[in-house]
This record gives structure tokens, sequence and C-alpha cells, in this order.
């Protein structure tokens, strides 16, 4: 299975991570959304996986947008939350994958038989930071995670 992770797009939605997140069958948002058109766009291409971000919290828009959610893709327990400080508080010993946004550094880490995954920001650049999303294929007994940059 073809997964997208995209964060951080703060109301951008470039046309670059629409064309590297065509042909997912599941998108993942890891927060900071920006606004609802967001979402929907993503919505028309897969099924979605979203939680909310700090800048999102006082959005009235998405107040019905969960904080941080458990899934299962494939076999593989999945932790989505924003943030990775809040990470410790909701991991469970099943959980072998977890998504997190809000430092818009791209970030692709195995502790033991845990992948950590920040796909980056794909909003607006922030620093010198590069502007990124992740692709994951997925199956049961295997992940294979790659970011993908969307500007030079």
């Amino acid at each position: 299975m073809k997964v997208g992770v995209i964060s951080d797009t703060h109301g951008l939605l470039r046309p670059e991570a629409l064309a590297a997140l065509q042909g997912c069958e599941r998108i993942i948002h890891a927060g900071d959304i920006g606004k609802p058109e967001i979402l929907e766009q993503l919505a028309a291409i897969a099924p979605l996986y979203v939680v909310r971000g700090n800048n999102d919290q006082t959005a009235p828009w998405a107040e019905l947008v969960a904080d941080h959610l458990s899934f299962d893709i494939e076999g593989w327990r999945t932790l989505l939350v924003h943030d990775i400080a809040d990470v410790p508080a909701l991991l469970d010993t099943g959980t072998r994958l977890v998504i997190t946004g809000h430092s818009h550094k791209p970030r692709i880490e195995w502790r033991g038989e845990r992948l950590f995954l920040n796909p980056g920001s794909a909003g607006p650049r922030r620093f010198k930071l590069p502007v990124t999303l992740a692709l994951l294929e997925v199956e049961e007994g295997a992940i294979e995670p790659r970011l993908v940059s969307l500007v030079e």
C-alpha cells in the first residue's frame, strides 16, 4: 500500500505536493493544516488520517480534528500526533510506526523495531529547512519510507 505523509502545510498545498501524493491509497496529515481546503484537496486523492497542530488549535473549523490518533495500516500499529514531545504519554508497546510533524525537520529514524517518521514541512519554507513530504510503501511485514523534496 502506498501512503503519503504530509505535515505543516500552514495553508499552502503546493502543486508539487499534490503531484507527489497521486496514487496514494491513504494520506496522513500530521498537523498545522492551516485551512480546511487543504483537507478537502487531500481527501479528493485518498482517505485521510489527520490531527491538528498547535497552529490549528484555535481555528473553529479544526474543533472536530483530533489531537492524536491510533490506527492500523497493513498490520503496522500507528500513532499520529503533531508534536513528538507528546509521544511518550501516548505510546503503547504495540506501536510500530510513530508519525509527527511540528519541527519542520524531516526525519526517518528506526529505534529498534519502531519507525519514527517526520515528513518535514510541505508548506511555506521555514528558515533554510527543506520542503518535503514522505511516501511509505507498507506491507504487513515491511515498510519502506522515503522523503520527497518538493522544491529546490
